[in-house]
């Protein structure tokens, strides 16, 4: 069943890029050159196939990089072509049709995908700081905590040392008591995250009682999970691996990703812990809100949803998460939802925007 959802799946990609091929060539040159046609079939063919050979052969930088930008180009230009095709086509029928017509839809379509993708760089690269104030009626050892927090950095081949960089710098100007990071820091490869340095980097991060993380679905590598956590722990971090730990009388809980398959019951991870004092919960998909909300969980904080990253993906994940971005409560408890600081595939955000999140908490017993 896998296999034929696969296959059909690659086959209707196919027909897209051809699409999409057989489009631009005939806006850009209607009397080719024979060697001019063929060499155009067959860069079409490696750049539409990088990203997927590019996942397979991790190794081979430039295709996961070709590839990561063609997705951008193709999902513009998907969007774009039958809205074009279509005006043509009304045009058409009005006879204000000639060659000449298409050939400057052609640059239109080229120059406006340009533009798209431009914006779209600029949204991925340029995080936002967004606030939340959030109340927790029980007692810790502080009045209050300012909570920044990150998630889905996808840290590696493009979103690399620069976007980290910045990422510190901006998460120390906001003078952090706690820093939480639940979940994909990493993309699929610690190597990558390796040989960038970011193990040095994120040792920048200052905050007050530390920096806490629990994995997402994209922490992961074909080594141990315990190599992965180490090299997380020398980044400064200290993972939640379906683990608690206490900061000034309040419990952090981090879980195991969902797909993990070794995930505990949160009831079986808070057990022991006092819920009468405040309980912070780590959990990057944000699907067992209910389950959090029983258990006696206060504030939840959650990634992966990337807010869609690019439209319509928004009106998807909204229709899968109760909450898929931002805030909202549930009860006593508090759930927030970052689109993310990083991105994953193609570097663009296009109806959201990268950011990081500043919560203020107030304890008020």
């Amino acid at each position: 069943m896998f296999i034929a959802a696969g296959i059909a799946i690659l086959l209707v990609y196919a027909l897209l890029v051809y699409y999409i091929g057989r489009s631009l060539w005939k806006w850009m040159s209607p009397k080719p050159a024979r060697w001019l046609k063929a060499a155009y079939i067959i860069i079409l063919t490696v750049v539409s196939t990088s990203f997927i050979l590019g996942r397979f052969f991790g190794g081979v930088t430039i295709l996961s990089m070709i590839g990561s930008y063609w997705m951008a180009l193709f999902y513009v230009l998907i969007l774009l072509l039958p809205l074009t095709h279509l005006l043509l086509w009304v045009m058409k029928l009005a006879s204000l049709h000639s060659h000449r017509t298409e050939k400057r839809a052609g640059i239109t379509v080229l120059m406006l995908s340009a533009a798209i993708i431009g914006f779209g760089i600029y949204n991925a690269y340029s995080p936002v700081v967004r606030s939340y104030e959030v109340t927790i009626p029980k007692a810790a050892d502080v009045e209050s905590l300012n909570i920044v927090m990150a998630a889905d950095m996808h840290f590696g081949l493009l979103s690399g040392a620069g976007h980290a960089e910045r990422m510190v710098e901006e998460m120390n100007r906001l003078q952090p008591d706690l820093v939480l990071i639940p979940g994909d820091v990493i993309d699929d490869d610690l190597e990558a995250y390796l040989d960038l340095g970011m193990v040095e980097l994120l040792k920048g991060i200052q905050s007050k009682y530390g920096v806490y993380t629990s994995l997402g679905n994209h922490d992961r590598f074909d080594g141990e999970i315990t190599e992965l956590i180490a090299a997380l722990e020398q980044s400064g971090m200290q993972v939640l691996y379906d683990e608690t730990a206490e900061v000034q009388g309040i419990t952090i809980a981090g879980r195991r990703d969902k797909q993990d398959a070794g995930r505990a019951e949160l009831s079986q991870i808070l057990s022991g812990r006092d819920l009468t004092a405040p309980v912070l919960l780590l959990d990057h998909q944000p699907n067992a809100l209910d389950e959090a909300q029983e258990a006696g969980t206060d504030l939840v904080v959650s990634g992966h949803t990337h807010n869609g990253q690019v439209f319509p993906g928004n009106l998807i994940t909204g229709a899968l998460f109760e909450n898929d971005w931002g805030y909202l409560q549930k009860g006593s408890m508090h759930s927030i939802v970052t689109s993310g600081y990083g991105f994953w595939g193609p570097p663009i955000r296009l109806g959201s925007r990268s950011e990081i999140v500043q919560i203020e908490v107030t304890f008020q017993p």
